[in-house]
Protein backbone atom coordinates (compact mmCIF):
# COMPACT_ATOMS: atom_id res chain seq x y z
CA UNK A 1 0.00 0.00 0.00
CA UNK A 2 1.02 3.37 -0.84
CA UNK A 3 0.23 5.19 2.76
CA UNK A 4 1.05 8.60 1.21
CA UNK A 5 -0.83 8.41 -1.40
CA UNK A 6 -3.82 6.78 0.83
CA UNK A 7 -3.27 9.59 3.36
CA UNK A 8 -2.83 12.66 0.91
CA UNK A 9 -5.66 11.51 -1.82
CA UNK A 10 -8.03 10.13 0.52
CA UNK A 11 -8.19 13.59 2.72
CA UNK A 12 -8.61 15.03 -0.74
CA UNK A 13 -11.28 12.96 -1.69
CA UNK A 14 -13.06 13.28 1.73
CA UNK A 15 -12.83 16.92 2.12
CA UNK A 16 -14.47 17.26 -1.72
CA UNK A 17 -17.14 14.75 -0.67
CA UNK A 18 -18.02 16.44 2.27
CA UNK A 19 -18.08 19.58 0.60
CA UNK A 20 -19.72 18.40 -2.45
CA UNK A 21 -22.58 17.03 0.20
CA UNK A 22 -22.99 20.24 1.90
CA UNK A 23 -22.86 22.37 -0.95
CA UNK A 24 -26.22 19.98 -2.25
CA UNK A 25 -27.93 20.89 1.36
CA UNK A 26 -27.16 24.14 0.43
CA UNK A 27 -28.62 24.50 -2.79
CA UNK A 28 -31.46 22.96 -1.71
CA UNK A 29 -30.89 19.70 -4.04
CA UNK A 30 -31.40 18.27 -0.19
CA UNK A 31 -32.39 18.25 3.27
CA UNK A 32 -29.98 16.18 4.86
CA UNK A 33 -26.90 17.12 6.39
CA UNK A 34 -24.67 14.10 6.86
CA UNK A 35 -22.08 15.86 9.21
CA UNK A 36 -25.23 17.62 11.18
CA UNK A 37 -26.87 13.73 11.60
CA UNK A 38 -23.44 12.51 12.83
CA UNK A 39 -22.57 15.27 15.38
CA UNK A 40 -26.17 14.93 16.55
CA UNK A 41 -25.93 11.39 17.86
CA UNK A 42 -23.31 12.71 20.63
CA UNK A 43 -24.52 15.94 21.44
CA UNK A 44 -28.11 17.83 20.95
CA UNK A 45 -26.74 21.31 20.63
CA UNK A 46 -26.85 22.32 16.76
CA UNK A 47 -23.38 23.94 16.57
CA UNK A 48 -21.76 21.86 18.38
CA UNK A 49 -23.18 19.13 16.27
CA UNK A 50 -22.09 20.15 13.46
CA UNK A 51 -18.71 21.09 13.81
CA UNK A 52 -18.31 17.46 15.37
CA UNK A 53 -20.14 15.85 12.66
CA UNK A 54 -17.85 17.64 9.78
CA UNK A 55 -15.00 16.35 12.09
CA UNK A 56 -16.53 13.13 12.27
CA UNK A 57 -17.29 12.85 8.43
CA UNK A 58 -13.71 13.94 7.32
CA UNK A 59 -12.35 10.90 9.69
CA UNK A 60 -15.03 8.19 8.30
CA UNK A 61 -14.66 9.37 4.75
CA UNK A 62 -10.50 9.23 5.01
CA UNK A 63 -10.79 5.88 6.44
CA UNK A 64 -13.74 4.42 4.34
CA UNK A 65 -10.89 5.45 1.47
CA UNK A 66 -8.96 2.71 2.64
CA UNK A 67 -11.50 0.10 1.01
CA UNK A 68 -11.22 1.90 -2.69
CA UNK A 69 -7.47 1.71 -1.58
CA UNK A 70 -7.79 -2.00 -1.05
CA UNK A 71 -10.11 -2.42 -4.00
CA UNK A 72 -7.06 -0.83 -5.93
CA UNK A 73 -4.35 -2.78 -4.80
CA UNK A 74 -6.53 -5.88 -5.21
CA UNK A 75 -6.67 -4.85 -8.71
CA UNK A 76 -2.99 -3.77 -9.05
CA UNK A 77 -3.86 -0.59 -10.46
CA UNK A 78 -6.23 2.79 -9.90
CA UNK A 79 -8.23 4.55 -12.49
CA UNK A 80 -11.12 7.16 -12.22
CA UNK A 81 -13.48 4.02 -13.32
CA UNK A 82 -12.52 2.00 -11.19
CA UNK A 83 -12.70 4.87 -8.23
CA UNK A 84 -16.46 5.10 -9.53
CA UNK A 85 -17.15 1.71 -9.46
CA UNK A 86 -16.26 1.52 -5.46
CA UNK A 87 -17.83 5.27 -5.26
CA UNK A 88 -20.84 3.55 -6.41
CA UNK A 89 -20.51 0.32 -4.55
CA UNK A 90 -20.20 2.82 -1.61
CA UNK A 91 -23.07 5.20 -2.37
CA UNK A 92 -25.39 1.97 -2.91
CA UNK A 93 -24.42 1.02 0.71
CA UNK A 94 -24.99 4.56 1.80
CA UNK A 95 -28.37 4.59 0.68
CA UNK A 96 -29.58 1.30 1.57
CA UNK A 97 -27.84 0.51 4.47
CA UNK A 98 -26.19 3.26 6.05
CA UNK A 99 -29.09 5.95 6.07
CA UNK A 100 -32.25 3.44 7.19
CA UNK A 101 -30.22 2.34 10.06
CA UNK A 102 -29.85 5.29 11.63
CA UNK A 103 -32.94 5.69 13.51
CA UNK A 104 -31.86 2.32 15.43
CA UNK A 105 -28.63 4.28 16.85
CA UNK A 106 -29.33 7.74 16.73
CA UNK A 107 -30.77 8.67 19.87
CA UNK A 108 -32.40 12.07 18.50
CA UNK A 109 -33.87 10.73 15.38
CA UNK A 110 -37.86 9.19 15.63
CA UNK A 111 -38.17 5.74 14.15
CA UNK A 112 -40.83 5.15 11.01
CA UNK A 113 -42.78 2.78 12.92
CA UNK A 114 -43.29 5.68 15.63
CA UNK A 115 -46.46 7.70 16.10
CA UNK A 116 -45.93 11.38 16.98
CA UNK A 117 -44.28 12.10 19.97
CA UNK A 118 -44.30 15.10 22.38
CA UNK A 119 -40.05 14.71 22.11
CA UNK A 120 -38.65 17.02 19.33
CA UNK A 121 -36.93 14.58 17.05
CA UNK A 122 -34.89 14.39 13.87
CA UNK A 123 -36.77 13.18 10.82
CA UNK A 124 -35.79 9.80 9.74
CA UNK A 125 -34.03 9.55 6.22
CA UNK A 126 -36.38 6.46 5.04
CA UNK A 127 -35.51 4.57 1.98
CA UNK A 128 -33.17 5.78 -0.04
CA UNK A 129 -33.10 9.20 2.06
CA UNK A 130 -35.92 10.00 -0.05
CA UNK A 131 -37.80 11.62 3.30
CA UNK A 132 -35.37 14.27 3.03
CA UNK A 133 -35.87 15.46 -0.82
CA UNK A 134 -36.52 13.44 -4.30
CA UNK A 135 -32.27 13.94 -5.01
CA UNK A 136 -31.20 12.99 -2.34
CA UNK A 137 -29.72 9.69 -3.25
CA UNK A 138 -28.69 11.68 -6.48
CA UNK A 139 -26.80 13.88 -4.26
CA UNK A 140 -25.76 11.02 -2.17
CA UNK A 141 -24.23 8.67 -5.46
CA UNK A 142 -22.82 11.96 -7.38
CA UNK A 143 -20.81 12.57 -4.25
CA UNK A 144 -19.48 9.44 -3.46
CA UNK A 145 -18.95 8.68 -7.79
CA UNK A 146 -16.60 12.28 -7.28
CA UNK A 147 -15.00 10.83 -4.37
CA UNK A 148 -14.05 7.23 -5.97
CA UNK A 149 -12.68 9.28 -9.08
CA UNK A 150 -10.65 11.46 -7.12
CA UNK A 151 -8.70 8.86 -5.25
CA UNK A 152 -8.82 6.34 -8.65
CA UNK A 153 -7.02 8.98 -10.31
CA UNK A 154 -4.52 10.28 -8.58
CA UNK A 155 -3.88 7.05 -6.17
CA UNK A 156 -0.71 5.52 -7.02
CA UNK A 157 -0.63 1.68 -6.65
CA UNK A 158 2.73 0.24 -5.24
Amino acid sequence: MNVGSWMLWGFVATVVLTVALVASQELRLTRVNIPYLLGSIFTPERSRAKALGTLLHLVNGWLFSLLYVAAFQAWGKAGILRGMVVGLVHATFVLLAGLPALPGIHPRMAHDSWGPTARKQLEPPGALGMHYGAFTPVTVLVAHLLFGAILGAFYRVR
